[in-house]
């Protein structure tokens, strides 16, 4: 896979210490992907120097890299703008690609006597109106749904007049959020008046619609038209509740974009969030792949995004830092022509914009990956608090269980992105310690579990990204031992349970770690120390109930050890063994029939 990497090394320790632009290219000569950097020779001989400590997107990026070209400039900026222009042209497929049009949205108003009001990406139904196109389907989606419940339009999938009376009102109505058409007791005319009053509001805005709504509303009462001078009074009231909501997302009449990112399960996610003059006017979110490094990916992504001809705002706020801040800011100010200023926001409004914006980024790679935010943000918390090099896809957790010296058992669970994992459950009985000696155990049950790893045994394939023991410092200081000596290096954690047999902090073999204050975490760590230690209970008490059936058996004459086994592992319950004949216990116990009608009689009578 790396057979021209001495090659790669050489050419790239022979290049010049100046600024530049590199073009990774593979066996066919296309360009794969196009970076830039401050000194082209430190940059470019990073890639191939300790490939194994890559995140998985640049160690495929390496493993394809046939041979590269450069192209030297005079400033980093220039290396900037020139990186942007030939990725535009090129589309490398290792760099962070982004369309120039995500496609438009529509305002659809459907034909008949009841219209509906819905959002759609074609004007495909000549039978309908549309109003667009727009470029924001947030946008779109929210002013309609807005629009609906302002009005109290159905959603439903009902059409009308067809579906009068068919069934009773949903909750929709009881609710006061639709104003109940199925029920038959709404004119067309009435119905399209309401109609006509909603596409005001969203051509016109909340301020002109209240001003038109008022005068209607004042001409029904002095026609002495009560009960439509209410209703419309009861829409101005939404609309202006809604005019006020919608702008709660931000302080101030401020105009910035938020970005954010999300990555787990060796994926990841950015969300855009847009304010002008203080209000949420739009959310994009894109999948952009493989995990990468977070100030990389910023810093491309941000080159990408408004090189596409995106209107750049004076405020843009990231959740964590990039790698060329400064150098972004220079470039955009050329392009846009005001002055930009790129922050990470650490306290007041931009932090609170900036964890809305990775809320939105979690949410949508949850979607993408199967997974609640709650986990994803919980594995990530988790990196954050132990240092860990990435994001833990594959935890592994045991506990050791034991009833006296004749019982003693292992429990080991997986967890896989979160969730219980059972394919990578795994039970061990201690074989070779002498006494209750729990340190021992658990050095016995790691021993045996990472020999199978280094035999290839395909049932311990997978190394974890982490292990979390059930225990203190004791037993993590006793299990890295053994992990050292095996050559095998794993993030290594206990779980500390309290008094009451709780989660109490997380042991690194030294001091300890508090966990309390994170929720999700604290959720994620609980039930995990919960399950392994449900998991190798139930193996012990199993085993311990096997045992004693083992010595029930073994009080017939004829019955050892070894036919009690036998005789165990054939009929698992007490009433299998009782439905057993006499020729079935002969054949399995390989005994002759005056001991099988002997232990026959014993069953019946104990069992």
């Amino acid at each position: 896979m790396f057979e021209r990497l001495d090659f790669l090394r050489d050419k790239a320790n022979h290049l010049p210490l100046c600024p530049g632009v590199y073009q990774m290219k593979n066996k066919a000569g296309e360009i794969i992907y196009i970076g830039k950097a401050k000194v082209l020779k430190n940059r470019v001989t990073s890639y191939f120097h300790a490939v194994e400590a890559h995140n998985p997107k640049t160690y495929k990026l390496v493993s394809n890299i046939h041979d590269f070209d450069f192209i030297v400039t005079e400033t980093e900026l220039d290396a900037l703008v020139l990186e942007a222009s030939l990725i535009k042209l090129h589309s490398p497929k290792y760099n962070i690609l982004l369309k120039d049009d995500k496609g438009f949205s529509y305002i659809r108003i459907t034909g008949g006597d009841y219209p509906k009001i819905m959002h759609s990406f074609n004007k495909d139904d000549p039978d309908s109106t549309y109003i667009g196109p727009f470029t924001s389907g947030y946008t779109v989606k929210q002013t309609i749904e807005e629009c609906n419940r302002i009005f109290m339009l159905p959603t439903c999938k009902k059409v009308f007049p067809r579906d009068f009376f068919k069934e009773r009102p949903c909750l929709n109505h009881h609710i006061k959020r639709c104003m109940g058409v199925c029920q038959g007791k709404i004119s067309p005319e009435e119905y399209k008046k309401t109609i006509s009053e909603a596409l005001s509001f969203i051509k016109s805005g909340s301020k002109e619609s209240v001003e038109y709504l008022t005068k209607e509303m004042n001409d029904a009462a002095e026609n002495l038209d009560f009960e439509r001078a209410a209703v419309l009074r009861d829409r101005i009231n939404a609309i202006t509740r809604s005019a006020k909501t919608q702008s709660i997302q931000a302080q101030r009449d401020i105009d910035c974009d938020v970005f954010a990112v999300s990555q787990n399960t060796g994926l990841t996610s950015i969300a855009v969030v847009k304010y002008r003059g203080g209000k949420l006017i739009d959310k994009e979110n894109f999948f952009v792949g493989d995990e990468c490094e977070n100030e990389l990916i910023r810093s491309e992504f941000l080159l990408q995004y408004y090189a596409n001809g995106k209107e750049i705002p004076k405020n843009i706020y990231l959740d964590g830092d990039s790698e060329d801040n400064s150098l972004l800011e220079e470039y955009f100010r050329g392009l846009c022509g005001h002055k930009v200023t790129i922050t990470v926001p650490k306290r007041g409004e931009g932090l609170v914009l900036t964890t809305l914006a990775k809320s939105n980024a979690d949410e949508y790679l949850s979607l993408k990956v199967g997974r609640t935010s709650r986990e994803i943000t919980a594995l990530q918390d988790l990196q954050k608090l132990l240092g860990l090099p990435k994001t833990p896809v594959l935890i592994e957790s045991y506990d050791i269980s034991n009833m006296g010296e004749q019982t003693r058992v292992a429990g080991m669970i997986t967890y896989k992105n979160g969730r219980p994992y059972k394919a990578g459950y795994r039970k061990f009985n201690i074989k070779s310690v002498v006494g209750i000696d729990d340190y021992g155990c658990m050095q016995e049950v790691i021993r045996r579990r990472f020999t199978h790893y280094l035999d290839g045994d395909e049932s311990f394939s997978e190394l974890p990204d982490l292990i979390l023991l059930d225990g203190g410092k004791g037993h993590v200081n006793a299990v890295k031992e053994v992990l050292d000596q095996m050559g095998i290096t794993v993030s290594l954690f206990g779980l500390v349970k309290d008094d009451k047999h709780r989660t109490r902090a997380i042991s690194d073999g030294g001091g300890e770690i508090q966990i309390n204050s994170n929720k999700s975490l604290f959720k994620l760590l609980t039930e995990i120390q919960d399950e392994v230690h449900r998991f190798s209970i139930d193996y012990q008490r199993k085993k311990h109930k096997q045992s004693q059936y083992e010595l029930e058996l073994t009080r017939v004459k004829g019955i050892g050890e070894k036919k009690a086994l036998a005789l165990l592992k054939k009929y698992k319950t007490k009433q299998a063994i009782r439905e057993a004949s006499v020729e079935e216990l002969m054949e399995t116990a390989k005994i002759n029939r005056e001991t099988a009608e002997n232990l026959h009689l014993y069953i019946q009578e104990i069992f």
